[in-house]
């Protein structure tokens, strides 16, 4: 049953020592507020760094060409080589547990202009394939298709900077006419896509990409490929396949298959691993930190309710003599105790959560939100929970000091 009184006498001792009470409470204030920002600040950091990998896929490797680091058959080091179409299919026959297999061509930088309005631009020759390696978000338009492919269609998918540069004013500009160089392209897309930490051939938000059929004809690119991009079936891992891709590939051009910097061979899986890690030990250390600051607080809280009872020695006892059993000075005291971190670490809480709002409103763009720094209803609730067990394990000590106190003892002291 709920005493209203005995809580009225709770509040008033706690109020007589508001010093007392404010530097104690402020102890577990902090731990809270450290423990729930830090948590929150985490999630945020994290989501923020899966952006700069957002869309490809897990499970994708790609493999480009580079001057040679042993000399093979002959061949002094440092020979310069290129990828070729055939590798596609060489790649398809020998290693069947690639679902996967798409070649990419980059050009140089350069302008893309409409109207008198230009941006800069990189230029990328994809197959429709390549979505599966690297998925688009499609604003307006569609993606490059099959059809594009056959006809050597002049079209072309924009990105995001590009698409702002060219068109300030918004709207859907497909079926508009872009020229690059002295070509006039057709524009049947635009990705939005947010990934800025893995690039291949540009900045993402700046890329015009046209079919790879097309860019052949237009660059002059014959049968080069400057990147080819796989992806492995269900349930293959990607790391024990790199040592394969580079073997079919050293074979065909006479290439040291243990040399690792002349074919590079660079796998997603490896990264992702890397990130998920960092992130473990990044959360182990935040749960490590704000466990601790909170249970500092919560030490501090006990050693004050302990100099409490140590002053109110008297009053203890007084009341053990007209009839206080143990079970009521236990109670009082744990409950001085819970009230104390229970007040101050809701208090951090809601200053956590009001510093991590803040910083979601500042990672908005275009009124989308790039990474959700908040923490979850459990995570609240689980830090609400440890904040009241910590209280009572705070006031644990001292209550069973003060049901210790024998009233003869109290009275002689006075």
């Amino acid at each position: 049953m709920f005493d209203l009184d005995r809580y009225r006498e709770i509040l008033d001792t706690l109020t007589r020592n508001k010093s007392r009470s404010f530097l104690t409470g402020f102890g577990v204030f902090w731990g809270v507020f450290m423990l729930v920002a830090l948590i929150g600040g985490g999630q945020g950091l994290k989501e923020l760094l899966n952006n700069n990998f957002e869309g490809f896929a897990t499970n994708s490797a790609m493999v480009w060409a580079q001057p040679t680091k042993k000399a093979f058959k002959g061949f002094r080091k440092g020979r310069k080589w290129e990828l070729e179409y055939k590798d596609v299919e060489r790649l398809r026959q020998r290693i069947p547990e690639l679902n996967v297999i798409t070649p990419v061509l980059f050009s140089n930088g350069g302008f893309a202009y409409y109207g008198d309005r230009k941006a800069e631009i990189s230029v990328k020759g994809q197959s429709p394939d390549y979505r599966f390696v690297e998925e688009p978000q499609l604003r307006y338009g569609r993606y490059i298709n099959e059809m594009d492919m056959q006809q050597c269609r002049k079209v072309c998918v924009i990105g995001k900077k590009t698409y702002k540069d060219l068109f300030p004013k918004g709207g859907d500009p497909c079926g508009e006419s872009i020229r690059i160089d002295s070509i006039y392209f057709q524009i049947v897309g635009v990705d939005y896509r947010m990934a800025q930490g893995m690039n291949f051939g540009g900045e993402a938000g700046t890329m015009v990409i046209l079919p790879i059929t097309l860019m052949q004809q237009v660059y002059n690119r014959g049968n080069e490929v400057d990147m080819i991009s796989v992806t492995g079936r269900e349930g293959v891992v990607m790391s024990r396949l790199s040592q394969t891709i580079r073997e079919v590939v050293a074979a065909a051009h006479a290439i040291d298959p243990t040399d690792e910097q002349g074919i590079m061979v660079f796998n997603t899986e490896v990264l992702f691993q890397l990130l998920d890690n960092m992130f473990r030990g990044v959360n182990f250390l935040i749960w490590l930190v704000g466990l601790g600051t909170l249970l500092a607080g919560a030490i501090g809280v006990s050693n004050i309710m302990m100099v409490t009872v140590r002053e109110r020695t008297t009053e203890i006892g007084i009341r053990r003599a007209i009839g206080a059993t143990p079970r009521m000075i236990l109670s009082q005291i744990i409950s001085e105790s819970v009230i104390l971190t229970v007040v101050a670490g809701m208090s951090g809480i809601l200053f956590a959560v009001l510093i991590l709002q803040m910083l979601q409103l500042g990672n908005t763009e275009d009124g989308i939100v790039k990474a959700h720094f908040q923490v979850g209803f459990w995570t609240a609730i689980i830090a609400a929970a440890t904040i009241a067990a910590m209280g009572i394990l705070a006031g644990l000590a001292p209550a069973l000091r003060a049901m210790s106190i024998k009233p003869v003892d109290a009275m002689r002291d006075e």
